[in-house]
């Protein structure tokens, strides 16, 4: 869990640096540059829920299995 919320923060850490480096450096117009802003902020925001959603089975798949019966060890001669 740890790692996930490191890449949450790295993630948005990472878009935010983006983001400020995309205004001060854009060729663009205003109007242009925040429809990409925004296209991007959606792209982000996508891929972190899918992260989430693939975290979250992932998770739930290992609870499964320690909830499931363990069959016995076999006995020691």
């Amino acid at each position: 869990m740890q790692r996930f919320v490191s890449f949450l923060i790295g993630a948005s850490v990472g878009a935010l640096v983006g983001a400020t480096a995309a205004i001060l450096l854009a060729p663009s117009s205003g109007e242009d540059l925040r429809i990409q802003i925004r296209d991007r902020a959606t792209y982000m925001r996508d891929e972190v829920k899918r992260a989430a959603e693939e975290r979250r089975a992932e998770l739930e798949h290992q609870l499964a299995m320690m909830r499931s019966p363990q069959p016995p060890p076999p006995p020691v001669e």
